[in-house]
């Protein structure tokens, strides 16, 4: 079911039950760290939200999920979506809020690109929920199987857990997180209640880049924060990596200083690239680009796929401009199969060069 909860949610058993251990993998979770510690560690980590009123986007999910945890009606949830997004901070959250002190012993945590066999299910997985849990007090809880990148295990690991699910959801609740929902079996789909985190928006990336500028006493230009969102792409994760990395190679984070250390092209740099595309002749094109290419250490794939969002800025027919988009992603692809970047260059100036060819005869 989707975000709108079709089926009643199932309900949680309240049978007293013993403590159970577990086996913690995947993505590492950063707690109560000494001082010392935290200095070192990846600021992803450290600023990752700890309970669900830290998670700034996505609020009607959280509030959802954060209902059905007051309620004890928490189903199992399938939270998809494109990467740093807050999937698997939102469920780690709901964890700490459910556990408190005893979250080591009621949660397993595996990462399904790594452990994404038949045997993970068969042994990992239905010991640890098969196992009784933690009664506090008269009130008993469910544990939790929390999956990361559940779209990497196999087809016959998710029809095994599939019947795992079945056997004990009285006793256990099952988050799967994807990037790509349509690799779960349908089998899987229909026993979660699934929820879409799309790409963060500039405002939120914006709102916690500057707590973190501000925790950690950064120099950063209004220009550098706007690159940093810009180069983002709705990844809180990419962003505050982008931010560590370019801080510890400057200490005065401009908008140069955060795309020389990203290795993406300037918008200046693709303006002036543009421009030789449909002004200058191809042999000049050629030359120029190559020079700025090879001087600012830029990746070719990267200049095409910056050149293909700067057309948009650019006025011309609809039809010319989806040609133009086609070959450029033909282009694209090519290299990313690992064509030679001398031929796919003059591929790319032969696109511009037809390009401007068929507008100015269209002009006549």
């Amino acid at each position: 079911m989707e975000v709108e909860m079709g089926n009643s949610p199932m309900e949680v058993d309240t049978e007293e039950e013993n403590p159970s251990t577990k086996l913690n993998k995947g993505k590492s979770v950063v707690l109560d760290l000494p001082p010392s510690d935290k200095k070192a560690t990846p600021w992803v980590e450290k600023y990752r939200p700890q309970t669900l009123a830290d998670v700034a986007a996505h609020r009607d999910i959280v509030d959802t999920i954060d209902r059905l945890t007051n309620e004890n009606k928490l189903p199992h949830l399938l939270l998809y979506g494109p990467p740093g997004t807050g999937k698997t901070s939102t469920i780690l959250a709901v964890a700490r809020k459910l556990y408190g002190a005893h979250y080591q012993n009621m949660i397993l945590e595996l990462n399904a690109s790594d452990d994404r066999g038949i045997d993970v299910v068969r042994q990992q997985i239905q010991d640890f929920a098969s196992t009784q849990s933690f009664s506090f007090g008269a009130k008993s809880l469910v544990k939790l199987v929390l999956l990361d990148e559940a779209d990497a295990m196999t087809k016959d690991a998710q029809f095994a857990l599939r019947r795992v699910i079945e056997k004990y959801t009285k006793s256990t609740r099952f988050a799967l997180i994807c990037n790509h929902v349509n690799k779960i079996i349908p089998a899987l789909q229909s026993r979660c209640t699934r929820f879409r985190f799309a790409p963060l928006d500039a405002t939120h990336i914006t709102e916690r880049l500057q707590y973190v500028i501000k925790s950690e006493g950064l120099d950063v230009t209004e220009s550098g924060l706007a690159a940093l969102v810009r180069l983002s792409n709705g990844d809180m994760r990419k962003a505050l990596n982008i931010l560590q990395s370019t801080h510890m190679a400057s200490q005065h984070l401009t908008e140069e200083a955060i795309y020389m250390c990203t290795g993406n092209p300037m918008p200046k740099d693709i303006e002036q690239i543009c421009f030789w595309l449909l002004n200058e002749s191809f042999t000049t094109s050629f030359r120029l680009i190559s020079e700025v290419k090879m001087r600012k250490g830029l990746a070719l794939v990267d200049i095409v796929r910056e050149v293909t969002m700067f057309i948009f800025k650019i006025k011309m027919p609809s039809d010319a401009r989806v040609k133009l988009i086609n070959d450029l992603a033909d282009i694209e692809y090519r290299l990313s199969f690992g064509c030679s970047d001398k031929l796919q260059l003059g591929a790319l100036v032969t696109t511009f060069t037809n390009a401007r060819c068929s507008l100015v005869a269209a002009a006549k």
